[in-house]
C-alpha cells in the first residue's frame, strides 16, 4: 500500500515539474490578459476539470482578482448571460474535446470575450478556438489503468496557481488586502484585529489618582473586574501601576498598608502599549518580556491610559 501511495505522489509530482519548463510567452500572454481584463475572470470546466476550476475562480478571487466558475452546461441554458465582453475565459479540458465546453465557444465568440485554455491536447478543438494555450498534458494518470484524472487535474491545479499567484504578485497584492477578504479567518485576524478591538475601556478600567490610598486601588480593580489599576497624575498621564498581586504582597508584610499613598506602592516603569498596533504585535509583545504578566495599560500619544490589554483576551481571538 504505501510503495503504491508513493508511486501515485511521484507521478504527480513528476506532472508538475514538467510544466516548469513550458512557461514561456504563452504564460505571460496569459497573465498580462487577466491584467488587463476589466471584468471577471471566468473558469469554467466539465466533472474534475471543473472541480479544479472551482478552486481556481476562488484562488483568483480571494488574491485580488475578481472571478467565478461558470458551469459549462448550465451556461448552454442561461448561465452565460453572466458573462460580457470585459470579462476573459478560462477552459479547462484535459482533452480539449468537452462536449459542455465546446458546446459554449460559440456564444463566447459572440460575446466577444478573450479565452485562455488549459488543456493536455495542443491539437484539439477548444486549444485552436483560444486566444492563450497553456500546455498541462501529462506523460500518464497516477491511475494504474491511467483512467482517472489524477495526475492531469494536479496539473492544472497547480498551472492555475501559478497563473493566479503570478498575477497576484503583479497586481501589488499585499498580505493587507489579503485580509480583507479573508476577515473570519485566523489570517484575516492576525492581519486586521488590532489592540484598541480587543482592550478593555470605560467601567472595565481601573483608573486612580496616584494620592489615593491602596484601599481605593483595590476597590477600584473589584470594580472594573482588572487585574490592576492604572495609577495616574493630576493630568491623567500614567504614572505607574498596580496589580491586585501587588496588594496582596503588601498586606501581608503591612496590613496597614491600605492607608498608604498608591505613589508609594506602584510600580514606576511599568510595561505598556502605546498607541494601536496590530493585535498579533501586542501578543509578540506579552510573549517577550522577561516577566510574565497578564496586562498591560493602552497609552495614547500623551501617555493617558485610554484602556487595558489582557493576555486571555488576545488569546481568545484566535490569532494564534
Amino acid at each position: 500500500m504505501i510503495d503504491t501511495a508513493k508511486e501515485v505522489l511521484h507521478t504527480e509530482a513528476q506532472s508538475i515539474l514538467r510544466l516548469v519548463d513550458r512557461l514561456d510567452e504563452r504564460f505571460a500572454q496569459a497573465v498580462q490578459m487577466i491584467l488587463c481584463c476589466k471584468g471577471r475572470v471566468v473558469v469554467t470546466g466539465m466533472g474534475k476539470s471543473g472541480a479544479i476550476a472551482r478552486k481556481v475562480a476562488a484562488t483568483f478571487a480571494s488574491t485580488g482578482t475578481p472571478s467565478f466558475f461558470l458551469h459549462p452546461a448550465e451556461g448552454v441554458h442561461g448561465d452565460l448571460g453572466m458573462v460580457t465582453a470585459d470579462d476573459v475565459v478560462i477552459a479547462l479540458s484535459t482533452s480539449g474535446e468537452t462536449d459542455e465546453v465546446l458546446a459554449i465557444l460559440p456564444a463566447l465568440k459572440r460575446i466577444g470575450v478573450k479565452l485562455i485554455a488549459m488543456v493536455g491536447r495542443v491539437e484539439s478543438t477548444l486549444a485552436q478556438a483560444a486566444d492563450v494555450v497553456l500546455d498541462v498534458s501529462v506523460e500518464r494518470e497516477a491511475c494504474p489503468y491511467n483512467l482517472a484524472p489524477t495526475a492531469s487535474t494536479t496539473a492544472m491545479l497547480a498551472m492555475g496557481d501559478a497563473l493566479a499567484i503570478t498575477v497576484m504578485q503583479e497586481r501589488r497584492f499585499t498580505p493587507e488586502d489579503f485580509a480583507v477578504f479573508h476577515p473570519a479567518g485566523a489570517l484575516g485576524r492576525r492581519l486586521l484585529l488590532r489592540v484598541h478591538d480587543v482592550m478593555r475601556t470605560g467601567d472595565s478600567v481601573a483608573i486612580v489618582h496616584r494620592s489615593r490610598p491602596l484601599r481605593d486601588v483595590l476597590f477600584a480593580i473589584t470594580k472594573a473586574n482588572a487585574g490592576a489599576a492604572c495609577i495616574v497624575d493630576d493630568d491623567g498621564v500614567l504614572a505607574g501601576i498596580i496589580t491586585d498581586g501587588d496588594i496582596r504582597r503588601h498586606l501581608l508584610r503591612d496590613a496597614g498598608s491600605l492607608d498608604r499613598h498608591a505613589e508609594e506602592l506602584m510600580t514606576r516603569t511599568p510595561y505598556v502599549i502605546e498607541g494601536n498596533p496590530l493585535a498579533v504585535e501586542a501578543l509578540h509583545l506579552f510573549e517577550s518580556l522577561p516577566v510574565k504578566i497578564g496586562e498591560m495599560p493602552v497609552l495614547d500619544a500623551a501617555r493617558k491610559p485610554v484602556g487595558m490589554l489582557m493576555l486571555k483576551d488576545l488569546l481568545r481571538t484566535g490569532i494564534v
